[in-house]
């Protein structure tokens, strides 16, 4: 998997004001080309936030979970399909 000046490698969401934070994501994970991905950290289970992800784009996303709290939650977020 290539890292381009378009996909960065992660995005913490700890330092994002709430409002921001799925726009942000939204935006860096329509930016992927297929098979890139990156990394959100977030201090809680962002899980409402793959819901939303899938609901709205079906099968052109990955979602794995590097670390599962307590205190930080890592989750690898991939491109599978073109929209």
């Amino acid at each position: 998997m290539s890292q381009t000046e378009t996909s960065p490698s992660h995005i913490d969401v700890r330092i994002v004001p709430p409002g921001q934070r799925h726009p942000r994501i939204f935006a860096m994970a329509n930016a992927l080309p297929v098979g890139d991905a990156f990394t959100i950290i977030n201090d809680h289970d962002p899980k409402p936030l793959n819901y939303q992800l899938q609901a709205e784009y079906p099968g052109q996303f990955s979602w794995t979970y590097l670390e599962s709290g307590p205190e930080v939650w890592r989750v690898k977020l991939g491109r599978q399909a073109a929209a």
